[in-house]
């Protein structure tokens, strides 16, 4: 482990220079959608500008790197498409969606104009028990094993019809580590191709406790962001046909064992 900063550029050059990477992959950012709206200043600096100070040191100390830029289906905000793409325009609802959306055309820049093997994955909602209990998910989750346990009695969201195409962390990683074993750099939707509302997904976690989500679920204004996005979904069609990639893990699957790692640690 070595220490950086993404708003130092000079600490970054010293990391590439000492460390000689073959392959870099850029997951830091500010990555809390709804932070966003709070901290739109530290988005921006660190979800935007920390992709472009990364390049800038992979362009001075290590040329021949390939790179991963953590790119999101943030980008695509308010899309008409049934389902998105790499071509589908782009219209961010958030400061979050923003930042990704300058930090996915810097990597395409720096591709196009040094020649840098400079990929970005434009990946849809993927979760696991490491999740911050902050998203959605393990919120939820983790609400379902207290009220299961009797730690707790109610869930509080905000806007639970909105439609998320989610995943598991784990197949996505492997996405991210196909998209770098590509002789030509490129950008891939990576997702699984079906939406579920978060709503459907509180009940997945709810029923697999026994539980019933009515009896606990409260709808709380607090929670409802500024502008919203109704419906994400992935056609991750391009990641198929290239990398050889699909998902292995259901949604049903991946929300039973974050349920049960909740579990499994409030009992501890």
């Amino acid at each position: 482990m070595v220490s950086g900063d993404m708003l130092d550029p000079s600490s970054l050059i010293r990391i590439v220079e000492r460390v000689g990477p073959d392959e870099v992959y850029n997951l830091a950012a500010q990555s809390s959608v709804g932070v966003s709206w709070d901290q739109p200043m530290v988005t921006g600096a660190v979800t935007g500008g920390g992709v472009l100070n990364i390049l800038e040191a992979l362009k001075t100390a290590a040329p021949a790197a390939r790179f991963y830029q953590a790119s999101s289906s943030e980008i695509f905000g308010r899309s008409d498409a049934e389902a998105q793409n790499e071509a589908t325009p782009t219209h961010p609802r958030s400061p979050y969606g923003a930042a990704k959306l300058y930090g996915h055309w810097l990597t395409v820049v720096y591709r196009e104009s040094y020649g840098l093997h400079a990929s970005s994955g434009i990946l849809f909602n993927h979760e696991s028990p490491l999740r911050a209990l902050e998203f959605v998910t393990r919120k939820v989750t983790d609400a379902a094993a207290r009220i299961k346990l009797g730690l707790a009695k109610e869930l509080r969201l905000g806007n639970v019809d909105t439609q998320r195409d989610w995943g598991h962390a784990r197949d996505y990683v492997r996405a991210m580590w196909l998209i770098l074993q590509q002789e030509t750099p490129d950008d891939y939707v990576v997702a699984t191709g079906r939406t579920t509302s978060v709503r459907a997904m509180c009940e997945i976690a709810f029923g697999h406790v026994g539980l019933k989500l009515d009896d606990h679920l409260v709808i709380d204004p607090r929670f409802w962001r500024p502008a919203e996005i109704d419906t994400l979904k992935g056609d991750a069609a391009k990641a198929r046909r290239v990398l050889g990639w699909a998902p292995t893990v259901t949604l049903e699957e991946m929300i039973c064992e974050m349920v049960d790692a909740d579990l499994a640690r409030h009992r501890a």
